[in-house]
């Protein structure tokens, strides 16, 4: 499970880089024109801070996954990073419209790479929990 841990935090890596590109590929900049300068700053300052906290999951999974596979605090560490991903798997096919990807080869493709993202990241936390119990 340590090698899945580590392709794991590769990804989150590579998803927290992303984060560097959705406002201009969202146009943030003419998008968002009409909201509040407190508005807007939330936006920016939420994205910046998802991007980080998903780029110290994939650190953590890199430097110590071996420690999430093979102790209790990683147990527990697990079962939280489960939980989170789980909750976001759940976010994409119930909060996130259909109206978003429904009918558009793009968009329907990033649905189910990212479905299938959130999928492996909740698969594998789920079984390093459950490895332990």
């Amino acid at each position: 499970m340590t090698l899945h841990i580590k392709i794991v935090g590769s990804l989150l890596l590579l998803l927290a880089l992303m984060h560097v590109v959705i406002p201009r590929y969202f146009n943030w900049t003419q998008s968002l024109s009409g909201l509040s300068l407190i508005n807007k700053q939330i936006m920016y300052v939420h994205t910046f801070f998802i991007a980080f906290m998903v780029l110290l999951m994939g650190l953590l999974c890199i430097y110590s996954g071996n420690e999430l596979v093979n102790s209790q605090l990683g147990q527990h560490i697990s079962l939280g990073l489960f939980i989170f991903w789980f909750t976001r798997l759940l976010f994409q096919f119930f909060v996130y419209s259909p109206k978003v990807w429904r009918g558009k080869k793009l968009e329907t493709f990033v649905h189910i790479v990212f479905a299938l993202l959130w999928s492996y990241f909740s698969s594998v936390f789920f079984i390093v929990y459950w490895q332990q119990v």
